[in-house]
């Protein structure tokens, strides 16, 4: 390992990315929400205690997405509202991280417009649920313009 008594800096190189890989996958470790809080769903509290349920352990975001369906026509906002406000009504009282909205068209740029218009709508039709969510649009080939597929993505609590 020394020639000539001298020390070789190329020899650590592999120490180095060892500690180095260690490093990330602890920083991977610690990037996971608390998979106990997103397992267990707090019981409801009584409406006569009039108590709020309290939570352990930090708020991830739900691994699996909710899959909806909208269908209303372009630049129909209030039809567009009642169809999200019919296609969320299940998960009323959850609050969305992030939503993936695809609309559907055969021209790549409508289906794009479509899913943004879908979009600046969530809030409107439920703002306690997507308050403050990112939303992306993205298009969906299809030639059934007026529709769009969304994947919404809920906190654990």
């Amino acid at each position: 390992m020394r020639r000539g008594g001298r020390f070789q800096p190329l020899h650590m190189a592999g120490w180095l990315f060892a500690d180095m890989l260690l490093v990330l996958a602890l920083v991977a470790m610690g990037d996971q929400g608390d998979p106990q809080a997103a397992g267990k769903r707090p019981a409801p509290a009584s409406s006569a205690a009039g108590k709020k349920a309290r939570h352990t352990g930090p708020r991830a975001v739900v691994r699996t997405p909710v899959k909806v369906a909208v269908d209303a026509q372009a630049g129909d906002g209030e039809g567009i509202v009642r169809a999200l406000r019919a296609a969320t009504s299940r998960y009323r009282g959850r609050q969305a991280a992030f939503v993936l909205t695809f609309g559907r068209h055969t021209d790549p740029g409508a289906g794009g417009r479509y899913a943004h218009e879908v979009n600046a709508l969530l809030e409107r039709a439920r703002p306690d649920m997507f308050r403050a969510a990112t939303t992306r649009d993205f298009w969906k080939g299809g030639a059934s313009p007026g529709h769009a597929d969304i994947e919404i993505y809920f906190y654990t609590y």
